[in-house]
């Protein structure tokens, strides 16, 4: 059977593509390996609707309103290879069945790489985030740590002063600013400390104190940190799909790549990361697809 288009990735991107696409009568397949970027949050923010709504229930309610469609099926594995065969696309999982589909939408998202720090794991998702959008309003006028050691320090620092103004940057032992932005910090009344960290102490997941190498310690209720983000999935570099400059895969503004055929959305283009912006991306391209199928056809 030649499906319309296959959709890889189950988050809400590729949820919202998989409607647009059903409504279209099309006929398609969701692929699902359930291991989102959010899995260790507890709510998701910024949705209306479902503002505080935790991720697997967003899901669950997701899949839910899909099942009446009867065009489209949703398979829980993971897809372990994309081929191009003249105008189609093979696409073959990891229990090694295969399916042919005319166009593919790679939804597969990011994953958060966090610094190496003892027992920040303990605390991400419940008081250390990455995105002050989706949980800023939950850590509102604490005394907050922003944790950064790239580039994106200064930019991840300027937007949490939006929620508090009682900021520590610690940047664990890497002199990241520039003279021009520590004075305009200070200005601000943002320490930094470049001091390494030790280790990151609390209980249950909530933030309490950072404990430094050289002794020095700090307390915090909560805070942000400025992980690295790699791509959750190695499809889109074997199909050869080009990256933008922030690492993401390059798109048109239907989610085109440079390989026809393969589209692209939400988090996996580093598109703005919030629930709401990946559901809207995931329509967008979905309606691409559909107005490429329609052109091919008519």
């Amino acid at each position: 059977m030649l499906l319309d288009c296959v959709i890889i990735g189950g988050g809400p991107s590729g949820l919202n593509a998989a409607l647009v696409l059903a409504r279209a009568k099309k006929n398609i397949m969701l692929f699902d390996e359930d291991k989102p970027r959010n899995a260790v949050t507890h709510e998701s923010h910024g949705f209306i609707t479902r503002d505080g709504i935790k991720p697997s229930e967003f899901k669950r309610v997701a899949k839910q309103d899909l099942m009446k469609y009867s065009n489209l099926s949703i398979e829980n594995q993971r897809v372990s290879d994309i081929k191009k065969e003249n105008r189609s696309f093979i696409i073959q999982t990891g229990n090694r069945q295969s399916y042919r589909s005319r166009k593919v939408i790679l939804a597969t998202g990011l994953k958060d790489v966090l610094p190496d720090i003892a027992g920040i794991h303990d605390f991400y998702g419940t008081s250390l985030f990455v995105c002050p959008f989706c949980d800023g309003w939950e850590l509102r006028d604490r005394r907050l740590v922003v944790i950064a050691e790239n580039d994106r320090a200064m930019h991840l620092t300027k937007m949490v002063s939006n929620w508090s103004s009682n900021l520590v940057v610690c940047t664990n032992g890497k002199n990241i600013f520039s003279q021009e932005e520590v004075e305009l910090l200070t200005k601000k009344n943002i320490k930094i400390m470049v001091d390494e960290i030790d280790s990151l102490q609390g209980e249950n997941g909530h933030l309490q104190k950072v404990q430094f190498k050289n002794g020095k310690e700090i307390e915090r209720e909560g805070g942000f940190v400025a992980g690295e983000l790699k791509q959750a999935s190695f499809l889109a570099e074997t199909l050869g799909c080009a990256k933008n400059k922030m690492g993401g895969i390059e798109t048109d503004n239907l989610g085109r790549t440079n390989i026809e055929g393969i589209y692209a959305s939400g988090d996996t283009t580093f598109a703005l990361p919030q629930l709401i912006v990946a559901a809207s991306e995931g329509s967008k391209v979905a309606s691409g697809v559909v107005s490429d199928l329609i052109n091919e056809d008519f």
